[in-house]
């Protein structure tokens, strides 16, 4: 391993000491600081290949993507709040600090599927929503402008949140569902689907991920299309690996890794035909 690689590794350490010692992650100066460094430092484009990293430097990675994903939950749910306190919250979403990513990996997602899918779909759904859908609303307001979105958390509370966001449009609100729900416990009612987004948090390591894709790909129906967000290189000290091979009754069509501001890589897979 060069020295580049090893002085980010030091500075990803040093700053998850620094957010493992906060009492809490609300949003704060401090706390928005530190995760700023951190996706500074993250998406630099010196190559980090994880599975050659030591196992003091493993465990962090793990504690790292838990205090990540925990931090990202109660900015969404700060922003939510904030937003959904207008008369026309929709028109207040630009606020959240990663709008414009989230508008980027949108173009990507929504390019990729294009280039994939013979026709519009009718219907997708949204596995770990949130209480700020983003993904959702801008694939339905800006590029999927007749499909319906449904979208799957396990939070009542976060679901409540995004209802708030979307109910005050009216044309929207007809084309956005909410199910409170573990996607474990909903199985015939995803053959419905055509497509199928898994956010990147849902599982947040490797066997609780693997688990979940298994499952869809036993309740899924044959030619669906499962849109999942990974990482890539230094990328992956801030959410979740997949790996192609534990795609397991899937075929891989197309991989993305990004080399801009976006975060994170987008792999799209097609269920295999059944028999």
């Amino acid at each position: 391993m060069g020295c580049q690689e090893e002085l980010l590794i030091e500075k990803v350490c040093e700053i998850y000491d620094k957010l493992s010692r906060l009492e809490n992650l609300n949003p704060s100066k401090q706390v928005n600081s530190l995760f700023t460094q951190l996706v500074q430092t993250c998406m630099s484009q010196c190559h980090i290949d994880i599975t050659k990293l030591n196992e003091r430097v493993q465990a962090i990675r793990c504690k790292l993507i838990k205090l990540c994903g925990k931090a990202e939950g109660l900015l969404e749910i700060h922003f939510a709040t904030l937003i959904g306190s207008h008369d026309k919250p929709l028109n207040h979403i630009k606020i959240f600090p990663y709008y414009s990513n989230y508008l980027k990996l949108s173009q990507v997602e929504f390019s990729m599927l294009n280039k994939i899918c013979s026709r519009v779909p009718k219907h997708i759904a949204f596995v770990g929503s949130g209480p700020l859908p983003l993904t959702s609303i801008i694939l339905a307001t800006n590029h999927l402008r007749t499909t319906c979105f449904h979208n799957f958390d396990i939070d009542p509370s976060a679901n409540a949140k995004a209802i708030q966001l979307v109910s005050s449009d009216s044309e929207l609100s007809k084309r956005m569902f909410f199910h409170t729900a573990d996607i474990m416990n909903v199985s015939s009612s995803l053959r419905q689907y055509e497509v199928v987004f898994l956010a990147a948090l849902v599982g947040m390591d490797r066997e609780e991920k693997v688990r979940v894709i298994k499952h869809l790909a036993d309740h899924i129906a044959p030619g669906t299309l499962l849109l999942m967000r990974s990482a890539n290189g230094a990328r992956a000290f801030l959410y979740p690996v997949i790996d192609p091979c534990d795609l397991q009754g899937f075929e891989v069509l197309s991989v993305f890794h990004p080399s801009d501001d976006v975060i994170n890589s987008v792999i799209i897979a097609r269920k295999n035909s059944q028999g």
